[in-house]
């Protein structure tokens, strides 16, 4: 194409209208761009700076350099991302998932030696060979990555940034599901530590917890020393390559019966409560911290080791609850409740204790905690973390979050997930069996709605 029609096909296409611009063609994949000489107008990198970031990446991987000279590498990616835009950033992700892939035709010949092999004496060494062909080498990359001594920390932040582009490009999945896979291995409970966070800990590792909390808003340093302090308890979990950075965090308060109002358990002024003498830990939030570390589950294993530390220094406790929100409800009942009763909840404030669309409130939450699932498993995502992990649904709580947060979410509903410590693994088969442990108050409720 010589430089007149380009110039001419450009201005075509500004003259089109919308909707024939609209219907655009597909983008062109890594492979296609890294043959051509021009870049489209929607593409960040040339073909020629594309293929010389291409060419860094398989230097990385390079199976004749030492593990040392590919981290120094790895290092020179690394200050190249920190300085591009996101656009460019965006194009090193789409080399990472499409040029790093599997050898197809050398997994298609070994799952056929594989398949020949079943049921053989050599079925086993054939599997082997299956497993190693079906490797990509974009997992040699990130395990080269993570050599360097901030490699890890760039692949949790780049696997961070790149979350909101998965929604719209589907060929940067490769990428994320391996990401994800390799920090499952890289984060594994057992290579964690498990810490106190108290008053006395760093100002700079409570002012992450200030930014990181989730579930009920930082008002300030008071409310944060309140939370840290006296009958408070806040643990987190921390991995020697993130160091200063709690991956996931509980704040827990101890009191004498299971708690049904946030509001005391975040009152500065409130009286605390006789350590010596308390008998229940409430769980009150949970807090993720790395949006780049999604889908490496540690909630389960940090509950475990928190109730395992609380007994040790209180060996009073006898009761494990949650005090929960319920942050899918008010967007469920819009989709599955009356009109009429939807209008009335709009009100809700002013529902004395027996008005009956305070009753039916209660029975559609029960209902929603009870009984729906998706796929098996709880439709709320706060539900479905506690359930999973072997938790109950004990008690709903009427006005238990008066925040905006809390009406916005569930008109101020809360809810405890009860951690029967001998009845755990019962309720996880009940679960994996399609049935939502709860205790018989809430099915009480939702009976009440037929």
């Amino acid at each position: 194409m010589n430089t007149g029609q380009w110039i001419s096909e450009r201005v075509v296409a500004r003259l089109r209208p919308a909707s024939a611009r609209a219907a655009a063609p597909a983008p062109r994949s890594t492979e296609e761009r890294l043959r051509a000489r021009l870049r489209q107008s929607d593409e960040a990198m040339s073909p020629r700076a594309l293929r010389q970031a291409h060419e860094q990446l398989k230097a990385v991987v390079d199976p004749l350099v030492s593990e040392v000279e590919g981290g120094r590498r790895a290092q020179a990616v690394i200050d190249w991302y920190a300085q591009a835009p996101l656009e460019e950033r965006r194009d090193l992700w789409l080399l990472m998932s499409e040029r790093f892939m599997a050898d197809p035709q050398k997994v298609k010949q070994a799952q056929a030696e594989y398949l020949a092999a079943v049921g053989t004496p050599g079925e086993a060494a054939a599997e082997v060979l299956y497993r190693r062909a079906t490797v990509s080498p974009r997992r040699r990359l990130l395990q080269r990555f993570s050599a360097h001594p901030q490699g890890i920390r760039f692949l949790v932040d780049m696997r961070a940034e790149l979350q909101p582009a998965l929604r719209n490009d589907a060929r940067l999945q490769a990428l994320d599901v391996e990401m994800e896979y390799m920090f499952s291995t890289w984060f594994d409970v057992g290579f964690l530590e498990l810490r106190r966070i108290s008053w006395d800990s760093p100002a700079s590792l409570i002012e992450k917890l200030i930014r990181y909390e989730a579930v009920h808003d930082v008002r300030g340093w008071n409310d944060m020393k309140n939370r840290l302090d006296s009958d408070r308890r806040c643990y987190g979990f921390f991995h020697p390559s993130l160091a200063g950075e709690p991956l996931i965090f509980v704040e827990v308060a101890l009191v004498n019966e299971i708690a049904g109002s946030i509001t005391p358990l975040l009152d500065e002024t409130a009286a605390p409560v006789d350590l010596a003498r308390a008998t229940t830990a409430i769980f009150y939030s949970i807090s993720n911290t790395q949006a780049g570390l999604k889908g490496v589950s540690f909630g389960d294993a940090l509950i475990k080791r928190v109730v395992d530390t609380l007994k040790t220094e209180f060996p009073r406790l006898r009761t494990f609850a949650t005090l929960s929100p319920i942050p899918g409800l008010r967007a469920w009942l819009h989709k599955h409740a009356p009109a009429e009763l939807l209008k009335a909840w709009e009100r809700h404030a002013e529902l004395d204790e027996k008005a009956p669309e305070r009753t039916a409130l209660l029975g559609w939450a029960a209902r929603y905690l009870g009984l729906e699932l998706h796929e098996g498993k709880p439709v709320d995502a706060v539900a479905r973390f506690h359930l999973g992990n072997g938790a109950r649904v004990e008690q709903l709580h009427w006005g238990a979050d008066p925040s905006p947060k809390g009406i916005k979410q569930s008109y101020g509903l809360m809810v405890n997930y009860l951690y029967d410590l001998r009845r755990l693994d019962k309720h996880r088969a009940m679960l994996a069996a399609g049935k939502i442990p709860i205790a018989g108050t809430i099915e009480a409720l939702y009976r009440k709605l037929s």
